[in-house]
């Protein structure tokens, strides 16, 4: 059972400040945990201010979260370690290989693919990334 989830892209300012919202939200009241984090975390920033305007305009509010780096502490916690892209999968296992079978792609019942990381860019990238991190998550709900 996955009651302890962490999601995790690169600087914890786009991507899975998203993904952690969106399964916060579907998860609600059911017991479960949803952080999120990064493998080169902005520690302390907020989520991009693009990333908080993209949710809002799918009912979403990221505005209170702050970015923090993944450490073995936390991802030993977690039951469930869904991440953005294949960089970040590779990264965590080569630290942390005890940690194989935990650790999958956000985008996994979606054909496996990445996430593009919208930082930095138009907002259109961020609708993007919105758009894929939703159907991920829509995804995930299946088995969690």
């Amino acid at each position: 059972m996955f009651n302890k989830i962490m999601v995790v892209c690169t600087g914890n300012i786009c991507r899975s400040p998203i993904g952690e919202g969106l399964l916060r939200q579907a998860l609600q009241g059911k017991n479960k945990t949803v952080i999120s984090a990064g493998v080169g975390a902005l520690v302390g920033h907020p989520a991009d201010p693009m990333a908080v305007q993209v949710s809002n305009s799918h009912g979403l509010d990221i505005s209170g979260h702050r970015a923090q780096q993944t450490t073995l502490g936390l991802l030993s916690a977690m039951d469930l370690i869904l991440t953005m892209d294949q960089t970040h999968s590779s990264w965590i296992l080569q630290q942390y290989p005890q940690l194989r079978g935990r650790v999958h792609k956000f985008q996994k019942w979606n054909g496996d693919k990445d996430v593009e990381d919208p930082y930095r860019l138009p907002l259109a990238a961020f609708e993007k990334a919105y758009a894929d991190i939703e159907a991920g998550a829509q995804r995930w709900m299946t088995y969690l």
